[in-house]
């Protein structure tokens, strides 16, 4: 079982999501990375380098980027939160291509 941990900066980004938004990220969090948070499945997929996280995690529009640490202790780290448009992503109130 892997640590979840969030970064200060995540805790800012969940301020513009709905509170349904925010309680389905949290959700999933705990449901998929919990365990196994290096399995590729169908909405968890390594990412090419980018400024963001090596690791994202697709719910929807909603994304989830996260880096994964196995020692000293097993711990999942939550970078950042977004929104999908199209293609880009909404963290904030700023824009990010990938």
């Amino acid at each position: 079982m892997y640590t979840i941990e969030y970064s200060p900066e995540t805790i800012d980004h969940f301020r513009p999501l709905t509170a349904r938004q925010r309680s389905i990220i949290l959700d999933e969090v705990e449901r998929q990375l919990r365990s196994q948070p290096t399995e590729e499945t169908k909405n968890r997929k390594p990412m090419r380098p980018n400024p963001l996280a090596p690791w994202e995690l697709r719910i929807g529009n909603l994304r989830v980027y996260n880096d994964v640490e196995e020692d000293p202790e097993p711990v999942v780290l939550i970078r950042t939160v977004g929104i999908k448009r199209r293609n880009q992503v909404w963290i904030g109130s700023e824009r990010f291509e990938l």
